[in-house]
């Protein structure tokens, strides 16, 4: 949770002083819900996250290096400076890369469920929406296709009190978002999205359900957008007594504090923990800036198909016969 912290904050730096271009999305305040719920994924499952989801994808095996090449648009980076953030994906951790457009990764992660199991397969697949995105109608159609199926999904609401400018009250009238679930015939539940172990807690139970046969799961996990849309959104709209009471909750400190007062971690840890991830981290800030920009030539490069690809023939039989099977 440190190191999702101090490495969006750097990234924010950048942006600030202009190396970094573009959009820059962080997740900043979120970290309790995007390192707890994929924690507990086994290895052969798949996580399909959305862009303020760092902690995510550093516990998925992305390292701050591979990061910082995809914010400074490097070569080397795994979209070969072709996009920015956390637009990328990583095969052999089994992330799936998302696309800028909100809940339209939904569909796309019950269907890779359905594609595991039908593989005979034990994978869950876990991916995480923000609340603005529940009022689209792939959220909609997602729940109702993944609890009619079964699919091993869980889905992970971050409720993170605003859709760019547009608070909760706006937005739905519901109490809590996870009520959406009973219109659906799935489980839902609410949880304190700050809390690291309650995040857990109830990943680990939504996932067992999952990978149990027993159908999906609505997670939602409340917490606050502590910074502007993007780094562009100055999010003056946010009343400063809201900023001001989340920020006694921020998931990092309250992790701190409270293995503090297990006597589990010292100042003195603390400390050295800080040291080492800033020096992570200005390594892959050094190294990163170091490596070269895309050659102007090679933007065409991987457009088209090539003429000679063949397309793959689905084996029909198979294909139904798994159907069958699996209902």
């Amino acid at each position: 949770m440190v190191l999702s912290r101090r490495l969006e904050m750097r990234i924010v730096e950048l942006y600030r002083q202009g190396v970094v271009t573009g959009g820059c999305y962080t997740g900043i305040g979120n970290e309790a819900t995007s390192v707890g719920t994929a924690l507990v994924l086994e290895g052969g499952d798949v996580l399909v996250p959305t862009h303020r989801d760092m902690g995510s994808h550093l516990v998925r095996g992305h390292t701050p290096l591979e990061i910082m090449r995809q914010y400074l648009k490097r070569a080397t980076s795994q979209t070969g400076g072709r996009d920015t953030g956390l637009h990328l994906g990583r095969e052999g951790s089994n992330i799936v890369g998302m696309i800028s457009h909100l809940a339209h990764m939904m569909p796309v992660a019950v269907g890779v469920a359905l594609a595991e199991r039908m593989q005979d397969r034990r994978s869950v697949v876990l991916t995480t929406v923000g609340d603005g995105a529940t009022s689209l109608g792939d959220f909609h159609e997602s729940l109702n296709f993944a609890a009619v199926s079964k699919a091993p999904v869980v889905f992970v609401i971050v409720n993170n009190q605003y859709a760019y400018s547009t608070p909760t009250t706006l937005q739905f009238a519901s109490k809590k978002l996870s009520d959406r679930a009973t219109g659906y015939g799935m489980v839902g539940h609410t949880v304190d999205g700050t809390d690291v172990f309650e995040v857990l807690c109830a990943t680990e139970e939504a996932v067992a359900r999952a990978r149990a046969g027993d159908g999906p799961t609505l997670l939602e996990c409340v917490t606050m957008r502590m910074r502007g849309h993007s780094e562009h959104d100055d999010f003056k709209y946010v009343p400063a007594e809201l900023i001001e009471r989340w920020s006694a909750w921020d998931p990092v400190e309250r992790l701190s504090a409270y293995l503090g007062e297990q006597g589990l971690l010292t100042p003195g840890a603390r400390t050295q923990i800080e040291q080492a991830v800033a020096e992570e981290i200005e390594d892959a800030v050094h190294t990163a800036q170091a490596e070269p920009l895309p050659a102007p030539q090679s933007a065409v490069k991987d457009v088209f198909r090539r003429w000679d690809d063949r397309a793959t023939v689905p084996d029909i039989e198979t294909y139904e016969a798994r159907r069958i099977r699996h209902g």
